[in-house]
This record gives structure tokens, sequence and C-alpha cells, in this order.
């Protein structure tokens, strides 16, 4: 995808152009120096988080794989992704990654390329000469400033830093800076642009967003304070009714009911791996069960749905934020 072919696609307009990389470059990635003798041209995305910013730079020709996808692409970007190899919509195995013969690899999460990995540590990538890149936002080495792009335990409120950051690091190792700086430009647009509307009444809502569960009878997975889903609230004019600080914390029924959030978020994952995967099993059990049915927000249908993939801190968690705006504006909560 050409550069003017971008801007279409996020509707902004380029400025000045970037500088051209060059090569050897190194970049210091989660505490590790990483170098390139060129741009890659086989590429692999571990990961949707991943994949999904090299598709929007526009470097589906450049990928030769792709895996962990917990929802289907976004629409924008279903074209590009159809033009790359899925190895598996959960983990993949060391070995179906190598035989894609990459010269980069570039992992949206620990759990594809971190110390305890379920694919590959990043030195296993490294004693075959493939330079390996995990998202600054889910940096795990030790020394690692985690206040700054940590992962796991938040401290503090997430925001886009660190993904800028990702986005202008893999659009400088491609040689494509000029379209990192427009997707960039675009993203903060669209921040912008939310945080200038107000939920009605000048409310300030408190939200609940629920990533999935194994099962009615178990404990929900919800987004943490600080998350990105914190974020969307903040974005929103709103709070996390969730005070814990861990990333993903599991909760029972009668701890989230106490929390009384406003809007309940329930995540649509498309991956099939848990019989609460999908939306509508979710909000047919808050409708049904016979302590969440009492809750206020869902008395009141304030259940609106959202990619589970926007919860990560992902590109698409903006997007994320702008679904939930529209559905709130249409149930007379957000002006």
């Amino acid at each position: 995808m050409a550069i003017a072919g971008l801007c279409t696609l996020l509707g902004v307009t380029t400025h000045s152009a970037a500088a051209s990389t060059v090569y050897p470059l190194t970049v210091e990635n989660c505490g590790v120096k990483v170098t390139f003798a060129k741009a890659p041209e086989r590429a692999v995305g571990l990961g949707q988080g991943s994949a999904e910013i090299m598709l929007m730079l526009g470097l589906e020709d450049k990928m030769v794989g792709t895996a962990f996808w917990p929802n289907k692409p976004m629409p924008q970007l279903a074209e590009a992704y159809a033009k790359v190899k899925l190895l598996s919509i959960e983990f993949p195995t060391f070995e179906s990654v190598l035989a894609q013969e990459p010269d980069f690899v570039a992992a949206a999460l620990p759990s594809l390329m971190g110390p305890s990995s379920k694919v590959a540590k990043r030195e296993d990538f490294e004693k075959l000469g493939i330079p390996a890149y995990l998202s600054p936002s889910a940096c795990v080495a030790d020394g690692v400033a985690k206040d700054k792009f940590g992962y796991g335990n938040r401290a503090q409120l997430w925001n886009m830093t660190a993904l800028y950051h990702e986005i202008e690091e893999l659009s400088q190792i491609f040689d494509v800076s000029d379209r990192g700086q427009a997707l960039i430009e675009d993203l903060k647009k669209r921040e912008a642009a939310l945080r200038t509307e107000a939920p009605k009444d000048g409310k300030k809502l408190s939200y609940v967003f629920w990533f999935s569960s194994p099962s009615p009878a178990a404990d929900a997975y919800l987004a943490g304070k600080n998350t990105p889903s914190g974020f969307i609230a903040d974005v929103l004019g709103g709070t996390n009714a969730i005070t814990s600080e861990a990333d993903s914390p599991a909760l029972g029924w009668e701890s989230i009911i106490a929390t009384n959030p406003d809007v309940i978020v329930v995540a649509q994952v498309d991956r099939n791996r848990w019989e609460l995967d999908k939306a509508e099993a979710k909000i047919a059990f808050l409708k049904t069960d016979s302590g969440t049915r009492q809750m206020p927000a869902v008395k009141n249908n304030a259940l609106v749905i959202m990619e589970g993939q926007a919860m990560n801190p992902t590109i698409q968690t903006i997007f994320g934020a702008e679904r939930i705006a529209e559905q709130l504006k249409a149930l007379g909560l957000r002006q």
C-alpha cells in the first residue's frame, strides 16, 4: 500500500516527508539492542496487536505469516489481512514460525515472545540470526521502566505513548516513516475528538470491562483500573469501576455487582475458546442471572459491545472507544 493509499484509508493529510531509514539500524527494544541490516521482507507478526500495526502501515506484502488473533481484523484491514498466511488463531508452534523463513519477528505479548513464552523466547530467534521485536507496551525485561511501558500490574494509567513509540519504530525498521507519522496523526485526532465530547448531563460514568469467562459459574476476567480499558473510560470522561492494578483481575460476580457500574462493556472475542467469549452470551447471562439482572446497568440496558482486542494495548483501543461512544449516544448517555 503506497503512502497516498494509506492516508486515504486514514483520512489524513501528509506533511513534510520523513527521512528515509539509514541501515544498519539499531533500536533498543525492551532493554535489548536489535540491529537491522536492511528493511525486512519476510516478517511474521505474532499477535494481532503487532500484525495490525504492520497492516495499517501497508506492509502486508512484506509479511509471510501471522498468528494469535482473538478477534477478526478491523474492517478496513480485512483485504490486507487476507493476503497474509494465518499460522494459527491461537498460539503457533516455533517450528511453524521458522517454516516461513522469516527475516523479522514482531510479537505483541510476552506469552508470544518472552521469558515464559508458549512459542519461543527472544534469544531463540537471536540464535538463528532473526531480529526479534517485542511490543513496548509488553516490555517485561529486567531494568525496563515498567511505569512507562509496563505489562502486568499497572501503577499508572496506560496511554498511547508506548503505542506511538511502537508505530514509530516499526515504520522506521521498514523504512516507511511517512506512513507511521500519518497513522500517529490520525490516532491523535481520534482521541482528541472523543475527549471534546462529554457524557450527557455532565455525569461521570463508571464502567466495567468484561473480557470473558470460562463458564457462567467461573470468575470473570475484567480489565484492571489502569489498563487500556481504563484509558478508554478516561477518554470518554468516565472512570473504571474496577480498582485493581492487575491487568486482568478475575473476580466473582458478587464483587462485580458491588462496584455498581453505570455501564458494562462486554467484549466480543472471536477465538471460540470459552463459553462466554461471545458478546451475546455475556449479555444473555447478565439479563438472566438472578444476581446480575438486578444491577442498574443491566436494568437500564446500559450494555455495550466492544472487540476484546481493544482491551489490549493496541491500535484497536481508540477504535474501541469510538464504538462505545456511538452506542452511548444511542442510549442517550452521551452527547
